[in-house]
């Protein structure tokens, strides 16, 4: 296999996605990156990452790829659990403390930043509306989470995320309470469960 043919392996898998760290992980020069990169006419979207022209655009994945160090978090988990009725306007994630996050805040990210010990906690991953998998919270984790911050989002987000979570198949109450108790919000939880359950 060539280097352009590991290139375009590489742009295939990342759903017409690659950044040059992982290319020059793989032993392939930034020159001849950047000759690639010219040739099949990728757009530089963000320091380091490209797209192909034919990729959907995709603000969460590029951010991704930029910050390995984020999980998606409170509105923008909502959304991509399906627990929200219109996309967010704008990007939340959570940082573990200590994390520089200014050149996230200077795009207009909104940032949460939580302890070491609960960063975790409820990590998984989700598709975003183009198809590309990124890190966010679990619906238990980010049901937490949105107790936690109810002032600071309007009455309907907040109500149909619960009413969402409460009315799906796959709860997994154990799992929420686990993290009520680690996000100290289980009394909170506990008076919607018997709302809603009994």
């Amino acid at each position: 296999m060539t280097k352009f043919e590991q290139l375009d392996t590489m742009l295939e898998q990342g759903n017409g996605y690659i950044t040059t760290r992982a290319v020059t992980a793989q032993g392939i020069s930034k020159p001849y990156f950047a000759e690639y990169a010219r040739s099949r006419e990728l757009e530089r979207v963000a320091h380091g990452v490209y797209q192909s022209p034919d990729a959907w655009p995709d603000d969460m994945y590029v951010l991704h790829l930029r910050n390995s160090n984020i999980i998606f978090s409170h509105q923008s988990a909502l959304a991509l659990h399906g627990m929200m009725e219109r996309e967010p306007h704008y990007i939340y994630v959570t940082v573990k403390q200590g994390y520089n996050a200014t050149h996230l805040r200077k795009q207009g990210v909104i940032v949460h930043t939580v302890s070491p010990e609960i960063f975790t906690l409820g990590l998984t991953t989700a598709t975003t509306t183009f198809g590309n998998t990124v890190p966010t919270y679990d619906r238990e984790r980010t049901l937490c989470d949105v107790i936690r911050q109810r002032g600071a989002m309007d009455v309907q987000t907040y109500q149909t995320a619960i009413r969402e979570y409460m009315l799906h198949s796959h709860k997994n109450l154990p799992h929420l309470i686990q993290c009520s108790r680690a996000l100290k919000v289980e009394n909170d939880v506990r008076r919607y469960l018997e709302v809603f359950l009994l």
